[in-house]
């Protein structure tokens, strides 16, 4: 038959089975940066509270630290089908400052959870709470968390389809959530506490610390054109806190002296160990799940 698969020559055929994964990543290398994945989403709609929660009118306040923006990113690979790990991003958009923590599927008790432990921990004070409308946040849990408190946290949504309504943490997914870990279906609730590991110690203070980047400053239209306006000099996270007059100076003492002992080649160091050795743990257990 013309259409017939041919035979593999037998040489041919012993390098395939001789061939390791990591030398095969190597070779497909070029190849996946021409056809890069792109991430599903995996947005489920919160009805129940839409209501409640209004649409933000007009672009988010930039001037002044305590704005947060929240979004989710699923490790699902091709398919949303069944169990997998969830990536939080936490964005505070005066100064890029981001927080990201990893949950086993997206319940509302994750969710929150990994809220109220971001407030203790960031080092600023949150002011108003923007989502998209994924079930995961449009909840009467997380609404009882910010609306039943003495002075009420201002909360809004993105409008339906309009993920630049979300825009400053849908890049924060991408540069620090895509680029670390990848496309790659997790789908081992093992791997939650690798990810977090990795994300609370060594990833956030490399980006917040030492991973300066480009404030938009201002839009001006000119001849039916808008241009962009950005900083001169890229900052990062810890810098715009510490030049912010709403920080109070004994944050800034703290920030100041947590810095002083962060080496951001030791910090890269290290975050490569753990990534190699969450690459392998999950390796592993794909290889286990796939055993008769």
């Amino acid at each position: 038959m013309s259409g017939a698969a041919r035979p593999l020559p037998e040489a041919f055929k012993e390098k395939l089975l001789k061939i390791s994964s990591a030398q095969i990543d190597r070779l497909l290398r070029p190849a996946r940066v021409q056809h890069p994945k792109k991430g599903l989403s995996a947005t489920r709609p919160g009805t129940l509270l839409r209501h409640a929660v209004p649409t933000r009118s007009g672009p988010p306040n930039t001037t002044r630290p305590g704005s947060v923006e929240a979004d989710t990113v699923a490790h699902c690979d091709d398919s949303t089908e069944g169990d997998y790990v969830n990536s939080l991003t936490f964005t505070e958009l005066f100064s890029g400052w981001t927080e990201n923590r990893a949950i086993w599927n997206k319940s509302a008790d994750a969710v929150l959870a990994q809220l109220r432990e971001l407030e203790q921990v960031v080092p600023y004070t949150m002011k108003d709470f923007h989502t998209d409308n994924g079930g995961e946040f449009l909840n009467w849990a997380l609404h009882r968390h910010l609306t039943g408190r003495a002075l009420k946290l201002p909360w809004t949504r993105s409008r339906a389809y309009r993920k630049n309504d979300n825009a400053h943490c849908e890049q924060k997914n991408w540069t620090h959530v895509r680029q670390l870990f990848g496309h790659d279906r997790f789908g081992h609730p093992q791997l939650v506490a690798l990810m977090n590991d990795l994300y609370a110690c060594q990833w956030s203070q490399f980006t917040n610390h030492f991973k300066p980047t480009f404030k938009l400053l201002r839009r001006e239209k000119k001849d039916g054109k808008t241009k962009r306006v950005y900083e001169k000099v890229p900052q990062t996270p810890y810098q715009r806190l510490l030049a912010s007059s709403d920080i109070p100076e004994a944050t800034k003492v703290k920030l100041r002296a947590q810095h002083a002992q962060l080496d951001p080649f030791a910090l890269k160091k290290t975050i490569e160990f753990k990534l190699k050795k969450f690459f392998t743990a999950l390796g592993n257990l794909d290889r286990e799940a796939t055993k008769p």
